[in-house]
């Protein structure tokens, strides 16, 4: 019988990359980590002995722990959190659970962005429209729940970089960009490790979309309609960014669960 705080690998890869799966973190010992250096995505690592860092980091959001089996060390916690009052379930089977289930992407550690104050900072130009939301979603969705960033005019991306220390992102001449016909939302699929059936089919729409090449996704007129909408309805950077959060997450849903379906009229005709 399941205990009532634990989550099944089959569990936790529907809510991975959706707006509402918990924080997951990590809390294998190094030993075992270095054994095995890679994540869950959206996971960070924690140290099992820091309970209150790790309250603190929550700051009152539900969790999903994980340790190398899914024993001791992710049960104890997710135990001690829950007396702490907040709500934390833990991984059966731990990271060999999740190794083991087809198609669960991990995360190469070596990957990651560099960490500050625990969030990624990254710069780009101002005024997106395609790219530079689709990739600030992947990032916030599977790779770093509280990643910033920043706006800034093009001139300036790479001097802001270098001040703030912040990772630049679809500028040319930089690591995170365009790689021949591929996007940067590509390149980070592929650095990342995140190469799966729906990203893959997501992939596809918006490198159409941001490259002019309708012609390889039918949906990349639309995203480039409402990518442009968008921008037009905000001013604010930023604020646009959360509004386009809101649109990845229903084209991830579409692409992962939904591309298939059709639409008719009168309903139940065929086309």
């Amino acid at each position: 019988m399941a205990a009532p705080n634990e989550i099944t690998p089959q569990q936790l890869l529907r809510l991975v990359g959706t707006p509402n799966c918990p924080q997951i973190v990590d809390i294998s010992i190094d030993p075992d980590f270095a054994d095995d250096p890679h994540l869950i995505p959206g996971a960070f690592r924690h140290p099992h002995t820091d309970l209150p860092g790790l309250v603190t980091r929550l700051n009152g959001q539900p969790s999903i722990i994980i340790c190398q089996k899914g024993i001791k060390l992710s049960q104890g916690m997710a135990a001690q959190l829950r007396s702490a009052g907040l709500r934390s379930e833990y991984l059966s089977g731990g990271n060999y659970g999740w190794r083991d289930l087809t198609q669960a992407p991990r995360i190469p550690s070596t990957n990651l962005p560099p960490m500050d104050q625990g969030h990624s900072l990254w710069v780009t130009r101002h005024r997106p429209k395609i790219d530079r939301i689709a990739c600030p979603w992947l990032i916030r969705r599977f790779v770093d729940k509280d990643a910033r960033f920043l706006f800034v005019s093009p001139a300036e991306v790479i001097g802001v970089s270098e001040r703030y220390n912040a990772i630049p992102f679809d500028i040319e001449d930089t690591f995170w960009s365009h790689r021949g016909d591929s996007c940067t939302f590509d390149t980070m699929l592929d650095e990342f490790g995140l190469r799966t059936a729906a990203l893959d089919r997501l992939s596809t729409v918006v490198r159409a979309a941001d490259t002019d090449k309708h012609v390889l996704a039918p949906e990349a007129a639309g995203l480039l309609a409402m990518s442009v909408g968008l921008s037009r309805l905000y001013r604010d950077d930023l604020e646009q960014l959360e509004a386009g959060m809101h649109l990845y997450d229903a084209l991830y849903r579409w692409a992962r669960d939904g591309s298939e379906e059709r639409h008719t009229w009168p309903t139940g005709k065929p086309s």
